[in-house]
């Protein structure tokens, strides 16, 4: 793949509009790339080159990853969310930086080309078309592999170094389901073509390799759970998601990428907080339910204390009765197993006949509202009760669910075995 990369590309940009480069940029033995301008110009008579604002090769406040594996029925919206970061595009203080993969079957829009691309996101006002550079080709990377996006992410990180990292992971996701009809069906990035996909596990095993982040993004459905935040808790200061399922359009790249680039020394927390708003802002301007919180990582361990403690009481309660009905009644999102974890507990806490179980659950919603849940949106009366971070809670318990660091670390494995 060395002959695909563009190395000190990265310091140029092409504004001609009819810009395509799919050859790659010869390299020498010490890896520059000597008569860069001479090289493109070749590759693209007529095409107008200029520098990119600041050098992209230095250190900058920002810098944006965003896997898209639009590998599957989302490919037409994989391609209008690239367009949405061409709208902002990589500045002297922030990189955008994009793998897009694509299939056959779906959309034949941009040139109708198979496989993977990466790119430096550029600004650019042409909403049909990828303008921007493509650095790589990658015609036969499976994204659906936990290796190839720490591969892409460590490749980002270096070619494009920053004070900050965002890592945004885009596709389909089932959070934690345990349906044991779908079985498979649980993780996040499903690429169509090797049939592969990404589980919870694997999440950490990735996190593990990229190291620590600022902002973990899923802008995929239904993964703001307990059980895949307390994964990767030690890999990134915040992490973003939905809880319920997201509509195909997903995040509206251009609203959350603006006002970085018009503050890029914005903290984590604060921009963690602009997805959430820019998201959940577009749904509620057309009127269509959806979920967005951004979760504190760090808190997570605290979590597994408070609530091993709550449900310690309630057991000791056996408040059985009440647990079961506050299961039914809790907010519940595309799989009913997915609950609201504030609600089940506020629905507990206001039918227990116990001080201690009032107390302890007390004591957890206000940790949940002020500490863990750093910023929460739902819109649609549908999302009522949505409080910004769901838990799994099935009416059978499945072994399966003792796979994960969570049931290692805390007793709510436990308690769901003494629920059912």
């Amino acid at each position: 793949m060395k002959n695909k990369m563009f190395g000190a590309f990265a310091a140029l940009m092409l504004v001609s509009s009819a810009y395509a480069f799919d050859g790659g940029v010869t390299f020498d033995q010490n890896g520059s790339v000597p008569g860069i301008i001479e090289q493109i110009k070749s590759a693209n008579p007529g095409a107008d080159i200029v520098p990119l604002p600041g050098d992209p090769k230095a250190a900058k406040k920002w810098t944006v990853m965003v896997f898209v594996n639009a590998k599957n029925n989302l490919e037409e919206f994989g391609l209008k969310d690239v367009n949405e970061m061409e709208m902002t595009g990589s500045d002297a203080n922030v990189n955008i930086v994009a793998e897009l993969g694509r299939i056959s079957g779906y959309s034949t829009a941009d040139g109708d080309w198979k496989g993977g691309r990466r790119y430096l996101v550029q600004k650019d006002a042409n909403a049909s078309r990828i303008v921007s550079p493509v650095l790589m080709e990658l015609p036969n990377a499976d994204m659906g592999d936990w290796n190839h996006l720490v591969d892409f992410a460590k490749w980002s990180m270096e070619k494009f170094p920053a004070q900050h990292y965002v890592l945004v992971v885009w596709n389909h996701g089932a959070g934690w389901n345990k349906d044991l009809v779908f079985e498979a069906q649980k993780g996040i990035s499903y690429d169509d073509v090797t049939g592969n996909h990404i589980t919870t596990p694997q999440l950490r095993k990735a996190m593990e390799q990229i190291g620590k982040i600022d902002i973990f993004a899923m802008d995929a459905c239904l993964m703001q759970m307990v059980e895949v935040g307390y994964e990767i808790k030690d890999y990134a200061d915040y992490i973003v998601a939905s809880e319920e399922t997201e509509p195909g359009d997903g995040y509206t790249y251009n609203t959350w990428l603006s006002p970085l680039a018009a503050k890029p020394g914005m903290a984590a927390a604060d921009l963690s907080k602009a997805m959430v708003d820019s998201y959940t802002d577009h749904y509620q301007a057309i009127d269509q339910g959806a979920t967005q919180s951004s979760i504190k990582a760090a808190s997570f361990a605290k979590l597994a204390q408070l609530l091993d403690g709550w449900t310690a009481e309630v057991m000791a309660a056996n408040d059985l009765v009440v647990v079961k009905n506050a299961r039914t009644k809790a907010q519940a999102f595309y799989y009913t197993t997915s609950k609201d974890l504030y609600h089940f507990v506020k629905l507990v806490t206001g039918a227990t006949a116990s001080a201690a179980v009032s107390a302890k659950g007390k004591e957890l919603m206000d940790f949940l509202k002020t500490d863990l849940i750093t910023h929460n949106r739902a819109t649609g009366a549908k999302y009522a009760n949505a409080s910004g971070l769901a838990v799994y809670i099935p009416n059978s318990y499945t072994a399966a669910y003792d796979s994960l660091l969570w049931t290692k670390d805390s007793k709510w494995d436990d308690f769901l075995k003494w629920m059912k």
